[in-house]
């Protein structure tokens, strides 16, 4: 890639990186300001608590990939990743100031699922802005290599959190990081949007989006409309079914893979945290190399491994985690299974984006897909939590397997999207319909 390019993929991955830190420790310090929202009680239960308010997060997602999608394509893709940031900025200033139950009762509550709802919105549209933005403006022969940055900067975001994390779990007391010390991330968060906005507003425009004009693939009045999005539903369903298993097993082993090592396996709240960082770590530099990967052999055997390990691994490894008893076996079972999931996330975006043409490519990556998350990834934590309350912990398991194993039809059916030209992409392309199941 030349240098132009280069500097569009790393602003648009630094933006993505702190929109993706402020998402996440909401997640990884829960265990810390579980208690400071809710009444004294059940430790299981206030996590639940804090769990649905996560999410309601993603619920707004769909949202947000309407509101903020219709703008990336009708505005451009800058004026999208620019209004993302700025929610995104705006709902971790009120986490930080949020009062506790002792304060204001249920009012701090009520102010946690307000910011929620903003950084839903903002996510709904950041996921699909930064899709387009990284696969329009690479070299058409690297489109898997670069947007394969998209979950580096997404799992960087969750690195410097949990990084963050560790250092205040060795500097601040227990009590100290229970009392006031979890508001520290998102304050931080605050002012890297910040930053972030004033870059994103200097940022270039992709020449894909620039020539679409003259394209004329989506005419002008339907650029992000509902209208062209129902043109390509075929593909929009396409979306949401690829999307089913990857968001479910990335979340297992992201976001809730902290809480399930210390609040199931019985390591400490420490030891947990430091497998997190260590397996992201190894997670974020598998993803270029992957995307590497799919430009050369193309996207499907990519997705397809990744669906095949998920359905038949996920319960060995799940039970297997809940009995590792230390860092170095938990350490090397999350790796197996981020591995696999390296499958679905160096690739989820290109090939999301490769499924349409440019004036409907933002809304129909960022609809569909937030249809999905919300229905699924977001869900997957609670899920998890439910079945652990009930006593049927293990049920999980085989809920993320049967998910991938849905997911592993649609890419055993659809077609490969590896050579598609972004700029003449269009519904009848026969690169974008999916075969017929056999």
């Amino acid at each position: 890639m030349g240098r132009e390019q280069w500097k569009k993929v790393l602003v648009g991955s630094a933006g993505n990186m702190v929109e993706w830190f402020d998402w996440f420790v909401y997640a990884s310090f829960a265990t810390y300001f579980a208690g400071a929202f809710f009444p004294d009680g059940n430790p299981t239960a206030q996590l639940m608590n804090t769990a649905g308010i996560f999410a309601v997060g993603f619920f707004m997602r769909p949202v947000g990939g309407w509101l903020l999608g219709r703008v990336g394509d009708r505005k451009g893709r800058k004026a999208a990743l620019t209004l993302t940031v700025t929610l995104m900025s705006a709902s971790a200033v009120l986490i930080a100031v949020a009062p506790t139950y002792g304060v204001a009762g249920y009012g701090g509550a009520v102010v946690l699922l307000i910011a929620r709802l903003l950084q839903g919105l903002s996510v709904g549209g950041e996921y699909a802005a930064s899709a387009t933005y990284l696969t329009e403006a690479s070299d058409p022969k690297r489109r898997g290599f670069a947007s394969s940055f998209q979950y580096v900067s997404m799992t960087a975001g969750q690195i410097v959190g949990l990084g963050l994390l560790i250092i205040l779990q060795r500097t601040l007391s227990d009590d100290a990081l229970h009392g006031w010390g979890w508001r520290i991330p998102f304050i931080v968060g605050a002012l890297g949007a910040a930053i972030i906005f004033y870059l994103r507003r200097n940022m270039l425009e992709t020449e894909v989006y620039e020539e679409s004009a003259d394209a004329g693939t989506v005419a002008g009045d339907d650029k992000g409309s509902m209208k062209a999005l129902w043109a390509h539903r075929r593909e929009a369903f396409l979306v949401i079914a690829l999307t089913m298993g990857g968001t479910v097993a990335y979340y297992t082993y992201t976001t809730y893979l902290t809480k399930y090592l210390s609040n199931s396996a019985g390591l400490s709240k420490q030891t947990a945290t430091l497998v997190s960082f260590c397996a992201l770590i190894v997670f974020a530099c598998l993803q270029p190399l992957a995307g590497a990967l799919s430009d050369r052999i193309g996207r499907r055997p990519l997705l397809i491994t990744f669906a095949v390990g998920s359905t038949f691994l996920t319960v060995p490894i799940m039970t297997l985690l809940q009995h590792a008893g230390s860092f170095w076996p938990a350490l090397g079972l999350s790796l197996l299974a981020l591995v696999i999931v390296t499958g679905y996330t160096s690739i989820n975006a290109c090939v999301k984006a490769e499924l349409f043409p440019t004036g409907i490519r933002a809304l129909g990556v960022a609809l569909p897909y937030a249809i999905a998350n919300a229905l699924f990834g977001g869900t997957a934590e609670y899920v998890a939590l439910w079945f652990k309350d009930g006593g049927m912990e293990s049920g999980f398991y085989w809920y993320v397997a049967g998910c991938a194993a849905v997911s592993l039809i649609v890419y055993l059916s659809m077609r490969e999207t590896r050579d598609i030209d972004l700029n003449r992409v269009k519904p009848t392309d026969p690169a974008v319909q999916p075969e017929p199941a056999t």
